[in-house]
């Protein structure tokens, strides 16, 4: 079962190494999700965001760890606004709280 947990954060890390490539650099937060897991939140060099999520926390740290990963205590602040986002995610936040179109 070790085996399998190492697999998945160093197939997790990968992903990292390959955002952060794309995107001249990247920093992160986890966030838990329950039974789901926990989300690693991506914020590219420049501005551009994303996300993976893996299936428990210890794998999450252990990919962030492998990949080299800056992480940051919450989703607030300076790391916050570092954000750059369009009019997608605009429009489908005004969606869901709006009662309208969610694009998705």
């Amino acid at each position: 079962m070790a085996d399998t947990k190492q697999r998945r954060a160093a197939k997790l890390a990968r992903e990292i190494d390959a955002f952060a490539k794309a995107h001249g650099g990247a920093e992160g937060q986890l966030a838990y999700l329950g039974q789901a897991g926990t989300r690693i939140v991506l914020v590219g060099a420049d501005g551009d965001w994303g996300d993976l999520v893996a299936p428990s926390h210890d794998i999450a740290a252990a990919a962030a760890e492998r990949a080299g990963l800056t992480l940051h205590e919450s989703f607030d602040g300076e790391f916050a606004a570092r954000v750059r986002t369009g009019p997608y995610e605009w429009t489908r936040m005004a969606g869901i709280q709006l009662g309208g179109p969610s694009n998705g």
